[in-house]
């Protein structure tokens, strides 16, 4: 497969709204954020923290492990598909019970986010082919990344590295609008709509990166794959940078709301 992005030029963009929230809506719980997990020990990390932080909940699914998924996110104020060792081309029933679950916030209009695997289980559903480098590239560790233009409207101050762990990419889904780009894998993150995907993975903390870094070892003599002390070392440079942006990004993610259906006349 070709890894060359699609063209976005021409696209009405319009930054992310700004929460606001009336008096009655002021004394409400904030729904529930619906987080999708894929290994025993994996937790929503960064992104969690995030989310917690603005006051919602985290309703904590593991599909592969049985947990089933809502037939509406009418309950939830998004939902998050997060990473993990599989493949999105994988046939195991609960990959393409995830693929196929996807359509529910597409349909339905609600805040979704796409991490890694989840951005590719996302691409898959929109119709775009998923696959490995031509060259059997991997990205393991920290990458440039360049936003769009649409991404800089959207939501600002994007980092210039992000970390990444992955040996698949995909192409930029029909009618999907490029936010941010790379080199070997040049779809880094795109939306359709109220859903968006994200190849690297912006969730990761300092723990989860020791942890990766330690049982993922054998990951790092793959064609394109950092050594273990830049993913620490890079860390140091720009995750400043990433973790104001990801607060950023979460908050006018979740602002996101169903277009109003026209009343017929």
């Amino acid at each position: 497969m070709s890894f060359r992005s699609l063209s976005v030029g021409g696209a009405n963009v319009v930054p992310f709204p700004r929460r606001t929230l009336d008096a009655a809506a002021a004394h409400r719980e904030p729904l529930p954020v619906l987080i999708v997990l894929h290994q025993e020990s994996s937790t929503p990390g960064r992104v969690g923290n995030a989310l917690r932080a603005l006051g919602h909940r985290l309703d904590i699914r593991r599909p592969r492990f049985g947990d089933p998924l809502p037939d509406t996110l009418e309950r939830h104020a998004g939902a998050v598909i997060f990473g993990g060792p599989m493949s999105a081309n994988d046939s195991d029933d609960y990959v393409r019970r995830e693929i196929d679950w996807i359509e529910i916030p597409l349909r339905e209009q609600r805040p979704f986010l796409g991490i890694c695997l989840g951005a590719q289980m996302l691409a898959k559903q929109l119709g775009a082919r998923v696959a490995p480098h031509p060259q059997a590239l991997t990205q393991i560790g920290y990458y440039p990344i360049r936003p769009t233009q649409a991404g800089h409207t959207l939501c600002p101050n994007w980092p210039d590295q992000v970390y990444h762990w992955h040996r698949e990419g995909f192409e930029l889904p029909v009618g999907a609008e490029l936010l941010a780009e790379g080199d070997d894998f040049p779809v880094q993150a795109y939306r359709t709509g109220n859903a968006f995907g994200f190849q690297f993975h912006p969730d990761v903390t300092y723990a989860m990166m020791h942890c990766w870094t330690t049982r993922g070892y054998d990951g790092f003599g793959a064609p394109g794959a950092r050594a273990r002390h830049h993913h620490f070392a890079d860390r140091a440079v720009y995750d400043v940078t990433e973790r104001a942006w990801l607060k950023q990004f979460v908050d006018g993610w979740l602002a996101q709301q169903p277009a109003l259906a026209q009343a017929a006349e």
